[in-house]
């Protein structure tokens, strides 16, 4: 069989291609032994053109991992077995995610490992939840690993769920104004403006240029959801692009306000997994491997992947962060810099997270809580000038009649 593979070398480059083997669990433990860190692996067979709109449908989301990783703590810390425990869990779920369980489930009563069952599912669970796995595998506190994971996956989840719960409202007020103002400009205005010319009045200016948007939008609609069409498809082409998509990242980091939280949610991420790792007792150059392929900003893996050979040649995490102030505030390096000189960078790092993590709730807050009002405000004035459009001339059409 053959399989397609997206995948990060071990110098943080990525590399995609086609690999031939007996299984998919096959592949993917070749692509191991290069080195390579699997981002993804799928058939290359020939498949029916709706195969990939069905496995969209089959993702898994953060949620149902994070309330799998809390019922499978509370169950094996009250003494279930695993395979007992996993079976359960994989009776209450529907849809993939119960597939994927089972599967598990008879792998590790077959004698495989949970971490290697977990790692041929590298969809549903990452590198770093595998890593943790595999740590509490070896010194025996799995439950408390599986605790630490729940509430990680839960703190992400609150946070996606805070922003787009936020972002419901304003987007709902847009999508009714767009039907208002469609509704007025292309159905009221036009037969308005009919009355006027035919009583020889001439029309206000800003009826004038409103009436000239409505007929360039009744003629051209097409072309401007083509363009829309089009901009979008061509993001998702360019995201595919290695040199594209850095581009893109990077642009990403630099929009006001909302560039400054994609910052410090990666600070936050690159902090909390490096430090979890280390207190697992993971190799500092290894964590810093896992955290970068972790990190979904392909800036900050860059940075974290030249930390990672700057650290194996003998360097500190610190000397190699401080070329980068944008990305790794010196604030930050400060304090890793601290832990490194103090043998608790575990620790250190854990307390910079729980700072950040608090900055990052409060400025997500401030940010959802200026949107709203900057979208009515938005909103309010397009609403303005399309009624100012029609009053006015309106207006003009009463008096004359009146007189």
């Amino acid at each position: 069989m053959k399989f397609h593979y997206e995948a990060r070398t071990q110098n943080g480059s990525q590399q995609a291609g086609v690999i031939e083997s007996s299984s998919k669990e096959a592949a993917l433990q070749i692509l191991d032994k290069k080195g390579f860190y699997i981002t993804l692996l799928e058939s290359a067979e020939h498949q029916p053109f709706y195969a990939k709109r069905i496995a969209l449908f089959e993702r898994v989301a953060t949620k149902d991992v994070m309330l799998f990783s809390r019922q499978l703590s509370i169950m094996f810390k009250s003494g279930v077995s695993l395979v007992e425990a996993l079976t359960t869990i994989a009776e209450q779920l529907k849809g993939p995610f119960r597939e994927k369980l089972i599967k598990i489930s008879e792998e590790v009563e077959a004698g495989t490992p949970f971490s290697e069952a977990l790692s041929r599912h590298r969809n549903i669970f990452s590198m770093f939840y595998i890593q943790m796995i595999r740590r509490g595998e070896v010194v025996g506190n799995l439950s408390d690993v599986l605790n630490y994971l729940a509430e990680h996956l839960e703190w992400e989840h609150n946070i996606q769920s805070k922003v787009k719960g936020a972002m419901i409202y304003p987007i709902a007020v847009l999508v009714v104004a767009i039907a208002v103002l469609t509704f007025l400009a292309v159905k009221v205005l036009p037969g308005l403006t009919t009355i006027l010319q035919a009583s020889g009045q001439d029309l206000p200016l800003i009826t004038d240029i409103v009436v000239g948007f409505v007929d360039v939008y009744r003629t051209w609609w097409w072309a401007f959801f083509l363009a829309i069409g089009g901009f979008v498809f061509g993001l998702m082409r360019l995201s595919r692009i290695e040199r594209a998509r850095h581009i893109l990242n990077k642009l990403s980091l630099r929009i006001p306000i909302f560039g400054s939280l994609l910052r410090m949610l990666y600070l936050t991420r690159f902090g909390e997994n490096l430090a979890t790792l280390i207190a697992g007792g993971v190799p500092i150059v290894q964590a810093l491997e896992i955290t970068g392929a972790i990190l979904s900003n392909d800036v900050y893996q860059r940075i974290v992947y030249a930390t990672k050979d700057a650290v194996a040649q003998g360097e500190t995490i610190t000397s190699a962060l401080i070329p980068y102030p944008r990305e790794f505030p010196p604030v930050f390096v400060q304090m890793v810099n601290a832990g490194e000189k103090s043998g608790a960078l575990d620790a250190t790092l854990s307390g910079i997270v729980k700072f950040y993590q608090g900055e990052l709730e409060r400025k997500i807050d401030t940010f959802l809580s200026l949107i709203q009002p900057a979208m009515i405000v938005i909103l309010g004035g397009l609403v303005g000038v399309v009624l100012a459009a029609i009053m006015i001339p309106l207006y003009q059409v009463v008096s004359t009649t009146g007189t």
